[in-house]
């Protein structure tokens, strides 16, 4: 599905607020000034609350990265393919159990691609 491109200063939060902040390889392609982020960027999450009950406690089950499943399918930057504002993904906990997919609430909006 065509949406905007994800840059490295696109607001993103896992399902439960936290900030997810992204490391690109990407030093030749940019948007509204910003390195285009692609599929095999590192996505880091930050803050997350998230806990579950273990017993008569909790156990902290944060959200710690990113794993993108659907990128772009026709635009690729050093080979590897573009993220977009409507990219699928999944944020996972250290023992990579998925939490839900990432919230993407600010880009750019002047390049879109599919």
């Amino acid at each position: 599905m065509p949406g905007p491109a994800l840059h490295v200063s696109a607001t993103i939060s896992c399902p439960h607020g936290a900030s997810v902040s992204a490391v690109s390889s990407n030093t030749r392609v940019k948007v509204s000034g910003m390195a285009v982020t692609t599929v095999s960027d590192t996505f880091t999450i930050s803050g997350c609350p998230f806990q579950v009950p273990a017993g008569p406690s909790t156990k902290p089950q944060p959200c710690l990265r990113v794993q993108w499943t659907v990128p772009a399918t026709r635009v690729t930057v050093g080979g590897q393919p573009v993220l977009l504002s409507t990219s699928s993904g999944l944020c996972l906990t250290a023992e990579s159990i998925p939490q839900g997919a990432p919230l993407v609430t600010n880009t750019q909006t002047r390049v879109t691609a599919t």
